[in-house]
Parts: C-alpha cells; sequence; structure tokens
C-alpha cells in the first residue's frame, strides 16, 4: 500500500510518499516540500496573513495532485503548532478543506509528544525499557515518557527552536544580554515539566528526535544521513555544551557550514542547542540516542496498525486517526519545490 503523509510544520510543509503495509516497516517512496515558515506570516494579532494561506492552500493542492500521480491509496494529513496556535487557525483549516479539498488535523501538542513516543519505541523495540523521548520543533518542545508504547506523561511547552529565535534572538549573532535573558527563560518555562517527569522515576533510555536534534548531533561527530539510518548516533552533553557556546560567538553565514547544517535550520540552530542543552541539564542526562524516526513516523505505523483490524473506518490521531479517503489530483497546478 501506498501512503502519503502531509505534515504542515513550523519550518516546512512536507508530503511523504511510503510504501508498506501492515507489520512491515514503512519505506520511503518519493518525498515533495518546501521550507515555508507559516509563523513568518502573522499579522500583529497573531492571525496568519492572506499571503500565508494562499501559501498554504497553493502547497496542499501541489501535495493532493503529487500523491495522485503517484498513486497514493490513502492520505494522512496534519498540522502542527504553527496553525494550532494562531488566532484564525481554526478559520485557516477549514478554507484549506474548501479550496484544497484536504482536511488538515489539528494535532495538539501532547498528542504530537505521544505519537512521536510511539516511533521511538517501535524503532527501538521493548528492550529499551522505559524511554524519554524530547522533540524540539520549530514553534514547541514536546516531551514524553513511557514504559509501554503509549506514554506515562506528555508534555508540550512552548519553546521551538524558531520561535525562540523571533522572540529572543533578534541580533545576528546574539548579543551576551539576548542569549542570557533566553536562558532564564528556557529554564523558567521547562521547570514545571521537569518536575512532572521527575516524580516518574528515572528512564532506561533517553532518545533525541527532530531535525534540530540531528543536526546538534550532526555538527558534534555523529555520522551523516548518507551513512544510513542504521547507524549509531549519540549527542553527549559535553560536545553540546561547547557547540551551544561556538553558535553563539556565530553569524547565521559561517553556521551555514557546518556539517548537516541547511540554510533554512541555520538561524534557529543556536536557540535550539540552548534548549537541547537546558533539557540535559535539568533532566540529568550525559548522553541521549538520536533516533530517525519521529512524529510523521509514529502516525503512519499506527495508521498500518489500525489496518490489521479494520480497513475502512477512519482513525483520529490518538489511536484512531483522521483519513483523506480514495486519494484523486486536484486541479492542475505548477509543482514548485523539491520532489
Amino acid at each position: 500500500m501506498r501512503l502519503g503523509v502531509l505534515d504542515i510544520g513550523s519550518n516546512t510543509v512536507h508530503l511523504l510518499l511510503v510504501d508498506a503495509h501492515p507489520g512491515a516497516r514503512p519505506v520511503p517512496f518519493a518525498s515533495h516540500k518546501r521550507p515555508l515558515s507559516l509563523v513568518a506570516f502573522l499579522d500583529a494579532d497573531g492571525n496568519i496573513t492572506e499571503e500565508g494561506q494562499q501559501e498554504l492552500i497553493g502547497f496542499v493542492r501541489e501535495a493532493w495532485r503529487f500523491a495522485g500521480l503517484h498513486r497514493a491509496e490513502d492520505m494522512l494529513a496534519f498540522c502542527t503548532s504553527a496553525i494550532r496556535e494562531a488566532g484564525n487557525g481554526r478559520a485557516v483549516l477549514d478554507r484549506v478543506k474548501a479550496e484544497a479539498n484536504v482536511t488538515l488535523q489539528e494535532l495538539t501538542g501532547p498528542e504530537e509528544a505521544g505519537m512521536t513516543l510511539v516511533a521511538v519505541r517501535r524503532w527501538y523495540g521493548w528492550g529499551s525499557g522505559t524511554v524519554l523521548d524530547l522533540d524540539i520543533g520549530g514553534g514547541s518542545f514536546e516531551m514524553a515518557m513511557g514504559h509501554d508504547e503509549q506514554p506515562d506523561l506528555a508534555v508540550s511547552v512552548p519553546l521551538g527552536a524558531g520561535r525562540l529565535t523571533r522572540q529572543w534572538l533578534p541580533e545576528d549573532p546574539p548579543s551576551v544580554k539576548s542569549i542570557k535573558d533566553l536562558h532564564a527563560y528556557i529554564r523558567d518555562t521547562m521547570t514545571p515539566a521537569v518536575a512532572e517527569f521527575a516524580a516518574l522515576g528515572r528512564p532506561d533510555m533517553v532518545v533525541g528526535t527532530s531535525k534540530t536534534f540531528r543536526s546538534l548531533a550532526r555538527i558534534a561527530g555523529a555520522a551523516p544521513s548518507a551513512a544510513g539510518p542504521y547507524v549509531r548516533r549519540e549527542l553527549h552533553r559535553t560536545d553540546l555544551s561547547l557547540w551551544a557556546r561556538r553558535l553563539a560567538a556565530m553569524p547565521v553565514s559561517d553556521r551555514v557550514n557546518l556539517p548537516g547544517v541547511s540554510a533554512v535550520r541555520a538561524p534557529q540552530l543556536l536557540a535550539g542547542a540552548m534548549v537541547a542543552e537546558a533539557a540535559m541539564e535539568m533532566f540529568r542526562i550525559e548522553t541521549l540516542q538520536i533516533c530517525p524516526w519521529a512524529l510523521r513516523e509514529g502516525l503512519i505505523l499506527k495508521r498500518f496498525d489500525h489496518l490489521l483490524f479494520d480497513s475502512d473506518a477512519p482513525v483520529s490521531p490518538v489511536g484512531t486517526m483522521l483519513v483523506q479517503k480514495a486519494v484523486e489530483p486536484a486541479p492542475a497546478v505548477e509543482a514548485v519545490g523539491s520532489q
């Protein structure tokens, strides 16, 4: 079966097509994405502007057409904090449905955290014991912990790397005062969540998911993506602390030359490093594992689980998932972006 997963994130909008069946790992078939940062289209009242909505609708139409042309049989479509927190987010979702014929499922922060933990558990297996997963997105930072596949605790806080860069680090390179103020804000925001997790005891394994953690591990010496997903990759707190200081002194033009750092991610890498460093310090983590699977894979795996029992009924993000049935090409538009 070929399944499309349409991910409307804070930094990019991405359609991934995978081939899989119940009980098998999903194998990527094709990808279509664009570095569309919806939060850059927010007005003074926190609403997504007309220009931003047009960009979003245009991409969703492209994605729908791309899925149809490549014979996708099913599609999962979801959005995260960029639309969830916009003042007109619900109206934007309604407009996407009306003009692009796609229903975007709005995931809550805890749902994001929980579905990412599903992917981590499937990757490492039951032998990994109790797992704590940390995921730094563009708009929010998710944490989830559990000894089973479903989390015992899942928390989301507004510490996304893109959000913090816009709000706290306007200079390039940032001032010492900006970094100091952001450091205090991160710790203050994270403290209540860390206290909640402390009540669960120590995890057996700590995992970092998301592009931010992969980029940080790469600049700290982890194997490149070309080495494949099965190479063990780790991030050590001592290395991260060193690189956080280096990034603070680097302009964005220098960060783009670091291994594994794209032009889109370079501006927010310092904020991501500061969140990761604070989390490792506050959770008393010396080393974490880098998992190649995250939210998208969690959603895919849960969808195929559902097919084992009922191939017709649509399901929601937490154990059930909204499904776009009978994918057909959208009205003809020119494909834009990488494929």
